[in-house]
This record gives structure tokens, C-alpha cells and sequence, in this order.
């Protein structure tokens, strides 16, 4: 990228009072550290992916004990993340990204050290603090950084490309260092690269102001209570039933505590979530479908990378690498995104990408015990790819886009919730519906809950797309109509 944003004596506005001077920052700089920094964390949501037969052989985990590997880590990053965003609001950007690199660089350093189910399941939730106080951060320096227009679009292409490329190459690289080392060495990286990442932080990224306020902490904790509670009610009824109390009282509790954790946010003088957020169609519409399409991703990188270990019996090496035609065409398209804005609507790329996303996953639920990887996983995986590839930056962008400065941290933590909770929830619904599916063969077993797994993802991304068209592209349409009145 050749543009560039400069911090002078003026500085950028909201930079603190106390920043030193500096000469001019260019802006791929900038860019190249948050982007890092974010890809850390999105590694780690799937880097553990094809480790997981290792880890269910060590540890002795079941199937639905497996899920919690993810969801510990997922639900805390989520249910946190409006808290982290908000504690960027208060105590300044920069300062709250650094502590939280060095929270997940030491989190990670326990994951890779856990030699018991608790123990791992813990420090995974641990770890989900650190990304939960980074991954807005690192959002709202990126939004600080780059005014609207053509620079945060190619800012965001590149911010949403490492979202995409982060989950895809994450099993790659925990494939690699799992065949080669143990499942431990992809979270012992993340230390030096943590440690690097932070002293570059203070060096380069520039400071926002601390604004005055309070830490709306019922919320948080209503949050993060109430999904955790809708997960683990979820996964357990796989194992017990729907009907038995062990699942209704966590299932009746997580909407008891969400519609609290409305009620709460009313009433706060500084909520972590300003409800005039969803003042704007799109926007909502924005958080609804990633939380739909994100859902459907995780349950696609979940059940495929244990699909191409149990069915094929490739190595953990060979299971990341399987999923190159979908990181590869995804990175391709991505980086397309900005030169397609300028020529077509946002809401035009974005319906394009979820269409493609939907033919892919349809086509990949039809995995079989005998299904060929080339015509049944690879190519489906190109159509995913690509579909990822263009949906991501724009849904990104109408997350945030017209967003009031002091609403900056909690606007992009509301992102990245709804992103993380979704992934949450639709996993621990996957995982229930696979767990339906018994064949009494270990591997036809797999084959037949990875196809209704991937089945319930498409069902996900068909909702999307009913969502895209409601709620994003009707309603810019109508915007059009009247601007040209």
C-alpha cells in the first residue's frame, strides 16, 4: 500500500497529550502490526484443529469434551470482548493492546505446557482473555488509523484477509509443527512473536486519549454468563437429552442472563454496548450475519480437519495442508476486494461472497465414507475460499462504518463478539447434531457426523444470505432511491 498517515507534534486525532513526537509513521507499518498482532489470535482459533486426535488420545477427552477445547477459548475472547473493547475506551489503545500481547503470549506458553483436560481447557479460557482485550484494540487502532474511503477499505481488505488466511493457515501450521513436534509447539510460538509484536507496539503504533468513565462489568459478566450457559446447555444435551434438567437450567439460565444483560445496558450511564450501535439496518444486519457466517465457518474447520484424519488418515501435516485451495483462493479474492468496491456496491460483493460460500459448503455436506478428496473436498473448497475471500472486508466495514469516535472500541468489540459468540453457539449446535449420527464404525461415524455437521453449516449460511438481502441490500437500495430524489 502506498499511502501513509503521519503522527506529528499535532498528532492523529485522539492521541494522548503525552505521546512523544515522531517523524512520519507509514501507514503499511502500522497495518503490518495490528495485522500480526490479529493473526495471533485467529491462528490460535484453529491452529488447534488438527491437533485434536492427538490431543483426544493423550488426554482422553470425549467427542463433546473435545468441543470445549475451542468453545473455552472461544466463549471467554466473546463474552470479554466488549469489556477489552471498552477498557481501550478508557485506558488508551495502545497501552491495552501491549498488556494484552503479553497475556496471550504467557497464556500461550501454559496451553503448550498442560498436561491435564483441565488444566488445557483452563488455559485456554485463560488465553481468550488476552484475545479478547487485543482483538479490539487492535480494531479501533486500525479504524483510528485510516479514514473512511479508499483507505480504510484497503486497510480493512487486508485486516479481513488476516481473519481468513489466520483460520485456514492455522491448520496448516498446527498440522506442521504437530507432525513434526507435538500439538504444543504452535502455542510456544506465539511467545517470541508476542514478544516482538509488543516492542514494536511501542515503538510505532501511536496512542489514543483516555477518556473518563467506569467499566460496565454486570454487563460483562451477564454476557459471558449467559452465552457460556447457552453453550454448555447445548453441548451436554447431545449426551442427556433436550428435555433433562441438566440442559434446560443452563439453557433457560443463558436467556434469563442475556435478556438481564439487555436490560442493563438500558439503564448503564456507560454501557459496553451503546444500543445506538444498532440504530443503523445495516449494521445490525452487519452483526447478525456474521454471527451466522462465522458460526458456519468454525463448524467447517472443526469437522473437516478431523474428517480428512479419521476417513483418509492423512497426518496432521497432511490434513493442513489439505486445506491450501481454500487459504490460497481466499487470499487471491481478498485482496481483490478493494478494486471490486470501487466498481460495485458493498452490499453487491458481500451477497456474492455469502452465495459462494453457501454452493461451497452444500457441495462439501455430501462427505462420505468413500468421497474422493479432490472432487468432494478440494473443489468445494475453492468456492469456500473465494466466498470468505469477499465477504469478509465488507462485512467487516459495516460493522464500523459511521461509528462515533467515542463509541470506536465498543463498536469494533461488538464486531468481534458477535463473531466469537457465534462461532460458539453454532458450534456447540453442530456438535449436538453430529452426535446424533452412529454408524457403530469409528470412521463411517465420522464421515456421517461431518456430513451433518457441514449440512447444518449451509443451513447457517442460507440464513445469511435471507439476512443479506432483508436487512443490507433492500435498505441500501432504498438509501439510493432517496439520495436520488
Amino acid at each position: 500500500m502506498s499511502h501513509s498517515v503521519t503522527t506529528t507534534a499535532r498528532r492523529v486525532p485522539g492521541a494522548a497529550a503525552d505521546e512523544p513526537e515522531r517523524g512520519p509513521v507509514h501507514a503499511k507499518l502500522i497495518l503490518a502490526i495490528i495485522c500480526v498482532s490479529y493473526f495471533m489470535v485467529i491462528l490460535d482459533n484453529s491452529i488447534v484443529f488438527t491437533g485434536l486426535p492427538q490431543i483426544r488420545s493423550a488426554m482422553g477427552f470425549s467427542e463433546t469434551g473435545l468441543s470445549w477445547i475451542t468453545n473455552s477459548y472461544v466463549l471467554v475472547f466473546g463474552g470479554l470482548l466488549l469489556l477489552g473493547a471498552r477498557a481501550g475506551d478508557l485506558l488508551g489503545h495502545r497501552r491495552v493492546f501491549v498488556f494484552s500481547l503479553a497475556v496471550f503470549a504467557l497464556t500461550s506458553l501454559l496451553v503448550g505446557a498442560a498436561q491435564s483436560q483441565w488444566w488445557l481447557i483452563g488455559a485456554r479460557a485463560l488465553q481468550g482473555v488476552g484475545a479478547a482485550v487485543l482483538a479490539p484494540s487492535a480494531l479501533s487502532l486500525l479504524t483510528r488509523s485510516f479514514p473512511e474511503g479508499r483507505a480504510r477499505n484497503r486497510a480493512m481488505a487486508a485486516y479481513s484477509a488476516v481473519a481468513g488466511l489466520g483460520a485456514a493457515l492455522g491448520l496448516v501450521v498446527g498440522g506442521l509443527v504437530a507432525d513434526l513436534i507435538s500439538w504444543r509447539a504452535g502455542f510456544f510460538l506465539n511467545v517470541p512473536i508476542g514478544i516482538v509484536m509488543m516492542a514494536l507496539a511501542v515503538r510505532f503504533l501511536p496512542e489514543t486519549d483516555r477518556r473518563r468513565g467506569r467499566f460496565d462489568l454486570p454487563g460483562a459478566l451477564l454476557a459471558t454468563g449467559g452465552s457460556t450457559a447457552l453453550v454448555f446447555g447445548i453441548v451436554d444435551a447431545s449426551d442427556i437429552g433436550w428435555t433433562a434438567p441438566a440442559t434446560l437450567i443452563p439453557l433457560v439460565a443463558g436467556a434469563v442472563m442475556l435478556g438481564l444483560f439487555v436490560r442493563v445496558e438500558r439503564r448503564a450511564a456507560q454501557p459496553i454496548v451503546p444500543l445506538r450501535l444498532f440504530a443503523s439496518r445495516e449494521r445490525s444486519g452487519a452483526y447478525v450475519i456474521r454471527m451466522l457466517y462465522m458460526g458456519a465457518m468454525m463448524g467447517f474447520f472443526f469437522f473437516t480437519a478431523q474428517f480428512v484424519q479419521s476417513v483418509y488418515h492423512w497426518t496432521p501435516l497432511q490434513a493442513g495442508l489439505a486445506f491450501l485451495p481454500m487459504t490460497l483462493v481466499n487470499f487471491v479474492f481478498a485482496v481483490q476486494v478493494p478494486k471490486l468496491l470501487e466498481r460495485f456496491s458493498r452490499p453487491r460483493v458481500l451477497t456474492a461472497g455469502l452465495a459462494l460460500t453457501l454452493v461451497g459448503m452444500v457441495w462439501l455436506s455430501r462427505l462420505g465414507l468413500h468421497t474422493p478428496y479432490l472432487t468432494g473436498v478440494a473443489l468445494p473448497m475453492v468456492l469456500i475460499g473465494a466466498g470468505q475471500g469477499l465477504a469478509l472486508a465488507p462485512l467487516t466495514s459495516s460493522g464500523v462504518d459511521g461509528v462515533a469516535p467515542a463509541d470506536a472500541g465498543a463498536g469494533a468489540g461488538l464486531v468481534n463478539t458477535v463473531h466469537q459468540i457465534g462461532s460458539a453457539l453454532s458450534l456447540s449446535i453442530l456438535t449436538a447434531v453430529a452426535a446424533t449420527v452412529s454408524t457403530g464404525h469409528a470412521a463411517a461415524d465420522i464421515a456421517a457426523r461431518s456430513g451433518a455437521a457441514l449440512t447444518g453449516s449451509a443451513v447457517l449460511l442460507a440464513l445469511a444470505v435471507v439476512a443479506v438481502l432483508t436487512l443490507v441490500v433492500v435498505p441500501s437500495r432504498a438509501t439510493r432511491t432517496e439520495r436520488s430524489l
